[in-house]
């Protein structure tokens, strides 16, 4: 099986995926870091080098011919996306919401704690953090309009969604899994 996580900036994507990939021992494979990756070999951060894709879909092309290839050498595994669930129909679509402010604490928290992320420069408040969220996700809507005519945001297009704004991680984590295993079943 393989289950795509998709969903809001500062949702949990990352931190559940792993906590459920180290549980059912399906190899995870995050496309956030090898974007950041990318943007740093470029010398740019996250947000410039997705601006940069408004105008460019090679920088989109790469990491979703990267999926498609995933999708089709491996059976178990888990992938963090924003358009896995495009690429990979058959996949488990999972979605986690956040609320806007939520999310960009949660960015802003662990940013203070290390700033390994690559997000955008000067990211000095929350309100900065708020300000890029929204630049991020605003190139992101248009880039996948433009590029596959799809909407992220629709919630239909997803097996579960979940909103974590009033939940611990392990809240999250428990209802996420215990989906899963239904699946599994």
């Amino acid at each position: 099986m393989i289950i795509s996580f998709s969903g809001d900036i500062g949702s949990g994507k990352s931190t559940i995926a792993k906590k459920i990939s180290e549980k059912i021992g399906y190899e995870r494979f995050y496309m956030g870091q090898i974007l950041r990756d990318v943007a740093k070999k470029r010398k740019m951060t996250l947000v410039e080098l997705l601006k940069k894709g408004e105008n460019d879909p090679s920088i989109d092309k790469q990491i979703d011919d990267l999926i498609v290839k995933l999708s089709k050498e491996n059976d178990n595994f888990i992938i963090e996306s924003r358009t896995a669930w495009y690429f990979i129909p058959h996949s488990l679509k999972i979605y986690l919401k956040v609320d806007e402010q939520e999310g960009a604490k949660r960015i802003f928290k662990q940013l203070q704690s290390n700033n390994e992320r690559n997000e955008d420069r000067k990211l000095l408040t929350l309100e900065d953090v708020v300000r890029s969220n929204k630049n991020r996700r605003e190139t992101d809507d248009k880039r996948y309009k433009t590029y596959y005519g799809i909407d992220i945001s629709k919630m239909e297009n997803y097996n579960f969604v979940l909103d974590t704004t009033d939940l611990s991680v392990n809240d999250v984590y428990n209802r996420t899994l215990a989906f899963i295993k239904n699946q599994i079943k």
